[in-house]
């Protein structure tokens, strides 16, 4: 298993956010509906091997890819705290490739960062989500 995966895994792993999922390699899919699939990479944004973002593609299975996001790390969990003086205002949370090895520099997120960062996934599917019938009261809803 590779090290995105192992990070992948730690955000889409127990099918709260959507179904099916699936990790290969570098990418992360899962099921919306019959017909949207989500497709979940962590991505550069202009600087080789390091992964400062994840981005989010909703696809349709017939039509293709409907839209997609980019969720910054540094926007959803800010700048973090190390105990390295070399920081002393601390990081921005990203992956890079250093000797070989993809790891987090300098700092290991949180279960409660990959939380944030599952939520922000969350919340960006649920504007695609099907409206259901509220039986009881005659309301139309989102499920989550």
């Amino acid at each position: 298993m590779t090290t995105f995966e192992k990070e992948l895994r730690k955000l889409f792993d127990h099918d709260a956010i959507f179904s099916d999922t699936r990790f290969v390699g570098r990418t992360c899919y899962g099921k919306i509906s019959d017909s949207l699939r989500i497709r979940a990479e962590f991505v550069t944004l202009g600087h080789a091997n390091h992964y400062e973002a994840l981005k989010v593609s909703l696809i349709n299975r017939n039509e293709g890819v409907v839209d997609s996001t980019l969720l910054r790390f540094q926007e959803i969990l800010g700048t973090k705290p190390v105990n390295n003086p070399n920081f002393k205002e601390g990081v921005s949370p990203h992956l890079w490739v250093y000797q070989g090895k993809l790891e987090w520099y300098a700092y290991q997120p949180t279960p409660a960062d990959f939380e944030k960062l599952a939520d922000a996934v969350g919340n960006y599917l649920e504007v695609f989500q099907e409206p259901t019938q509220d039986m009881s009261n005659g309301m139309t809803q989102t499920i989550a």
